[in-house]
């Protein structure tokens, strides 16, 4: 499959491809898209999916993705004929999220035009008018409000397409994203190569978090933190090793074998000494 090379990391806007990333390589990465049917929401999110370097740089390693560059042929200036047929399809979807908003409108109408009938048939009775007040039916309601319908382009929901739907070229990308001998890197590629879900870990202070299953259906179980060497402040350990029995998750220590470059872990846990 072909991640797009975008801010330095790769993103995914195909759902196939996401859902084999996700299902069967465990790569979980973020969802950053809008919905063009609901607007942008902070806990709604859609394609494309953003991954982090430790994913984009794995996938590159396992043979399990391409990286590519869409730059140079999405960022050059078009030709007459491309402007014109982008144009037009501009032209086509926003008509269509016309449309779509044109017939949400007659259903929400349909749904309350008894109520609307009454209230504009009391504002005829009131005004004397009683015989355009027996005459007015439900299909004269909504026929007015489809005929008063108006699309403001102004208010028209910016469309993220998944794959890219004009005609590009693309071309690979060789360049390492992140360090491969980094020891951040090393800690994700061994965490995952052990069949675990990795995302992570900002929210939470930590470098990464491990889940037992897809972290749509379980919490994580642990934080993992890197570390540079084995040594740690003690105020830095409480602090940490506090943060992870608030979480309600087991503290993980990662560093470098002073031997050589094998990754150690430490699970710390808090102990009550009242218990």
């Amino acid at each position: 499959m072909y991640l797009t090379l975008l801010n330095g990391t790769g993103y995914v806007f195909d759902l196939d491809d996401y859902m084999e990333l996700r299902m069967k390589y465990r790569i979980v990465g973020a969802l950053v898209g809008t919905a063009n049917s609901k607007g942008w929401s902070s806990s709604e999110a859609a394609l494309p999916v953003e991954l982090t370097k430790c994913e984009t740089q794995l996938l590159i390693d396992e043979g399990l993705a391409i990286l590519v560059s869409k730059a140079a042929c999405l960022m050059k200036s078009p030709t007459p004929e491309i402007l014109q047929e982008y144009q037009e399809d501009f032209a086509a979807r926003l008509m269509a999220q016309a449309d779509a908003l044109k017939a949400e409108k007659l259903r929400e109408t349909e749904r309350h035009v008894d109520k609307i009938l009454s209230g504009k048939r009391n504002k005829l009775l009131k005004q004397g008018k009683s015989d355009e007040a027996a005459a007015l039916m439900p299909q004269s309601v909504i026929q007015e409000v489809a005929n008063n319908f108006e699309f403001d382009h102004q208010n028209a929901l910016v469309e993220l397409p998944c794959p890219h739907l004009d005609k590009h070229t693309a071309q690979l990308w060789t360049t390492p994203i992140c360090d491969r001998d980094s020891l951040k890197y090393r800690v994700f590629r061994d965490l995952w190569s052990r069949g675990k879900f990795v995302t992570c870990g900002d929210a939470f202070g930590a470098d990464f978090l491990i889940y037992p299953g897809d972290p749509l259906l379980y919490h994580a179980s642990h934080i993992v933190i890197i570390q540079s060497s084995p040594a740690i402040r003690p105020l830095e350990l409480i602090s940490k090793v506090r943060l992870s029995v608030i979480a309600n998750k087991n503290c993980v220590f990662a560093y470098e074998a002073a031997e050589g470059k094998t990754v150690v872990y430490q699970t710390v846990a808090w102990c009550n000494p009242s218990k």
